[in-house]
């Protein structure tokens, strides 16, 4: 048994413990009406994560071109966080002529405060990290998240922000 751990083993080990931590953090964060429709995945595997930047880099063509510049992040990451939440009923009588869906407004604001939660775990263990609504959507297309509102969170441990100004050298 060896007793030495090498540096890039004790990164991929510590940013899955901080994914595992942000998970717990996204789905204890509080919820509108006490209903969890938080859904969570954690994507770590370099092969995972190349599908995902080409399923980006496919839907730049619809969505535009900073999906395909995330894309290069994606691949970067060490790993990715996607956080979701279902639209459920919360059974809100809507007054008349109100035009806002209440069950969507809380659903986005449930999404919303789990990823802050999330984001903060992250921040204090020093984890590299950027929320991304090309993340979350392309893992929607890819059906690798059963939720009606995702977003991605890549995470990254090198010596500098890959996510600040988006160079990666």
């Amino acid at each position: 048994m060896c007793s030495m751990i090498h540096e890039e083993e004790a990164i991929k080990s510590g940013i899955l413990k901080v994914a595992e931590l942000m998970v717990i953090a996204a789905k204890t964060a509080p919820k509108a009406r006490g209903l969890d429709n938080i859904k969570t995945i954690v994507i770590a595997e370099k092969e995972e994560l190349n599908k995902l930047a080409l399923k980006m880099e496919e839907l730049a063509k619809y969505y535009g071109d900073f999906f395909a510049r995330d894309a290069v992040s994606v691949r970067n990451s060490d790993a990715i966080v996607i956080i979701g939440a279902k639209v459920i009923n919360y059974n809100i009588v809507t007054p008349p002529r109100f035009k806002t869906d209440v069950d969507i407004v809380l659903t986005l604001l449930n999404l919303g405060i789990a990823i802050g939660s999330a984001v903060k775990i992250a921040s204090i263990m020093n984890v590299d990290n950027r929320v991304m609504y090309s993340v979350g959507l392309a893992a929607q297309e890819m059906q690798l998240i059963k939720a009606d509102f995702a977003i991605g969170i890549p995470l990254s441990a090198k010596s500098k922000n890959i996510y600040f100004d988006r160079k990666w050298k």
